[in-house]
């Protein structure tokens, strides 16, 4: 597949790598000079490319950036990519941690839904609960002892059904998280995130999550 990245940092950087490593033609961007990519462009074969440029003709683009950066980025950001292309979002929304307020979400709207109000684009949300190390050494084939399940959420069943089959290439179990609206269940705080969970107790630890933010992922 064509793959566009928007955003270089452990996540985004890391599927650079793993997903050049399936032999993907990967473009990628940071919000500077691809120029300041060269390295990692060197060490993937991947593109480096101006971020108004990464979803070109791309068959899937992914997101992974400071939420509190989403709104910056340009009008119509992922438009060029393929039609129905499915759109990954990674982000998380540390409020004290990095990104101060954002009103929306501490009123209660999922990180994920107000990442796609602010593209105007449905999204899915994936990535957003392991660990970059991990996602990098620990994917194993299907089938394999103590696999790690990712929870995938979103609203469009033929985008959830590609989202699956590269989570599932990169050597994890994908778990079905619900719509979008129900992507809180995965944010961080909940039960699932930061874990390592296999299915079943990924999908026990979606059912337990409240909606209610903790102190901590509080701003």
């Amino acid at each position: 597949m064509k793959i566009g990245i928007i955003g270089s940092g452990f996540i985004g950087g890391t599927l650079v790598r793993r997903l050049t490593a399936l032999g993907h033609e990967v473009r990628f961007s940071n919000s500077r000079d691809p120029e300041t990519l060269a390295e990692l462009a060197s060490e993937t074969g991947a593109t480096a490319v101006w971020a108004a440029d990464a979803a070109q003709d791309a068959d899937l683009v992914i997101l992974s950036i400071p939420q509190k950066n989403v709104p910056d980025l340009a009008a119509g950001i992922a438009g060029a990519r393929k039609p129905g292309a499915p759109i990954i979002e990674t982000n998380n929304y540390y409020p004290q941690q990095r990104d101060g307020l954002i009103e929306d979400i501490e009123g209660g709207t999922p990180e994920s839904v107000w990442v796609s109000q602010q593209l105007g684009e449905p999204v899915i949300k994936a990535f957003n609960g392991i660990w970059y190390k991990h996602l990098l050494e620990k994917g194993v084939p299907a089938g394999a002892d103590k696999r790690i399940a990712l929870p995938i959420a979103g609203d469009d069943a033929e985008s959830k059904k590609l989202v699956f089959s590269v989570i599932d290439e990169l050597g994890f179990d994908p778990v079905d998280a619900g719509s979008l609206a129900e992507s809180w269940r995965q944010q961080p705080g909940t039960p699932v995130y930061g874990k390592d969970f296999g299915v079943d107790d990924t999908v026990k630890a979606l059912a337990e999550a409240s909606a209610e933010r903790s102190a901590e992922w509080k701003a």
